[in-house]
C-alpha cells in the first residue's frame, strides 16, 4: 500500500515515516510544507529507502496537491499536517484556520476527486484517516474520560480550528460517501519532538539548568502516549477501522504537568548528576489564557476492536525519551540555536 502522509517531518508524522518504513512493507509520500516545527532531520533514518518519497508543498494548495495526487497515486491518506502548539495559536489564531481548516477542506476535495476516479477495485480500498486531538473535547473535571461520544467544547483557537476539521471530515463522510475516519489522540512525547512542548522544554532547560517554567501551579493533567505506540494505531485505524467512525487514541498515563516535571528532573539527576537537584529550577509562571484543566482518553474502542495496546508507559518511555535527547545533540541544538530558544509564547498583551 502506497501512504500519503501529509505532515510527515513533523512530531507525529515523521515517527509514522518511521514506522511505515522500518517495520512494514508499505510505501510512504511524506507530504509536508517545512514550516518551523517541520524537520528534515526527523526522516533521515528513512529517506534514502525506495519506498519513501518526499514532497515540499502546502496543503492548502489545490494545484499543487493534485499534481501530488495525480503523479504519485496513493492507496490511502494519513493527514496529520497541522499547526498544533496552543500557545501559538492565541497569538496568531490566522494561520491555525487557514491550515487546520482551509488545508483540511482543500485535502479533502482533491482526496475525493482522485477517489471519485479511481478504479472500482482501487475505488473500493481507499481510505483516509484525519488525524485530530483530545483538546477537541474541552476540559474533564476531576472523574470521567472522553469518550468517542463526548460533545466537543474547545477552548483554544488550535482545539476550535482543529474540531472544524473534524466536522468537515464527517461531513465529507455523510455527503459524498467519502471513505474518511478520525482519529483523536491525548498528548504524544518520544523522540525528534520540537522543543517549545513540555517535555522536551523541560528536558532541555533542564539539562543546561535553565529555569523551569510550570504554568500556573502545575495542577493541569494529561494523559502521554508515545508517538510510537500512537503510530502503530494510526496504521491500524486506517487499515482496519469502520468508515465513519472515530477512534480515540490514549496512554492511559495520567499525570500533572508538575508530575511530568519532577519526572525529568529525577531522571537527569541520575544521569547527568550535579551539584544541587534540578527540581531547585522550577519557576511557576502566569497560566495559559483558557488552560484546560484535565484530558483524559477512553481508548476502549481502539483496544477492543482493533486489538491496540500500549508498549510502553510513562516510566519507561520517557526514561526513552529523555536518553534519545542526551544522545541527538545534534538534532535538537540547532533547533535550540535558531528557531527555538526557550522563550515563553502565548502571552496576551495587557493595558
Amino acid at each position: 500500500m502506497k501512504i500519503l502522509v501529509t505532515g510527515g517531518a513533523g512530531f507525529i508524522g515523521s515517527a509514522v515515516c518511521r514506522y511505515l518504513i522500518e517495520e512494514t512493507d508499505h510505501s510512504v509520500v511524506n507530504v509536508d510544507k517545512l514550516t518551523y516545527a517541520a524537520n528534515l532531520a526527523s526522516v533521515a533514518p528513512v529517506d534514502g529507502d525506495e519506498r519513501y518519497a518526499f514532497e515540499q508543498a502546502d496543503i492548502a494548495d489545490r494545484d499543487a496537491m493534485i499534481e501530488i495526487f495525480e503523479r504519485h497515486q496513493p492507496d490511502a491518506v494519513m493527514h496529520l499536517a497541522a499547526e498544533s502548539h496552543v500557545d501559538r495559536s492565541i497569538t496568531g489564531a490566522g494561520e491555525f484556520i487557514q491550515t487546520n481548516i482551509v488545508g483540511t477542506f482543500v485535502m479533502l476535495e482533491v482526496a475525493r476527486a482522485y477517489w471519485d476516479g479511481l478504479p472500482a477495485d482501487r475505488k473500493d480500498d481507499f481510505r483516509f484517516l484525519h488525524v485530530s486531538t483530545d483538546e477537541v473535547y474541552g476540559s474533564l473535571g476531576e472523574d470521567g474520560l472522553f469518550t468517542e461520544e463526548t460533545a466537543y467544547d474547545p477552548s483554544s483557537p488550535y482545539s476550535a480550528s482543529k474540531a472544524a476539521s473534524d466536522h468537515l471530515l464527517t461531513a465529507w463522510q455523510r455527503t459524498y460517501g467519502f471513505p474518511g475516519l478520525i482519529s483523536n489522540c491525548s498528548n504524544n512525547y518520544g523522540p525528534y519532538h520540537f522543543p517549545e512542548k513540555l517535555i522536551p522544554l523541560v528536558t532541555l532547560n533542564a539539562l543546561e539548568r535553565k529555569p523551569l517554567p510550570v504554568y500556573g501551579d502545575g495542577s493541569n493533567v494529561r494523559d502521554w502516549l508515545h508517538v510510537r505506540d500512537h503510530a502503530r494505531a494510526l496504521l491500524l485505524i486506517l487499515q482496519a477501522g469502520q468508515l465513519g467512525e472515530k477512534y480515540n487514541v490514549g496512554g492511559n498515563n495520567e499525570r500533572t504537568n508538575l508530575q511530568v516535571v519532577h519526572a525529568i528532573c529525577d531522571t537527569l539527576d541520575e544521569l547527568r548528576p550535579g551539584d544541587t537537584p534540578r527540581r531547585d529550577l522550577i519557576e511557576f509562571v502566569t497560566d495559559r489564557p483558557g488552560h484546560d484543566a484535565r484530558y483524559a482518553i477512553d481508548a476502549t474502542r481502539l483496544q477492543t476492536e482493533l486489538g491496540w495496546k500500549t508498549e510502553e508507559n510513562f516510566e519507561t518511555g520517557l526514561a526513552k525519551t529523555i536518553s534519545w535527547y542526551l544522545d541527538n545533540e545534534d538534532w535538537w541544538r540547532p533547533l535550540r540555536d535558531k528557531k527555538y530558544a526557550g522563550e515563553r509564547l502565548g502571552l496576551l498583551k495587557t493595558g
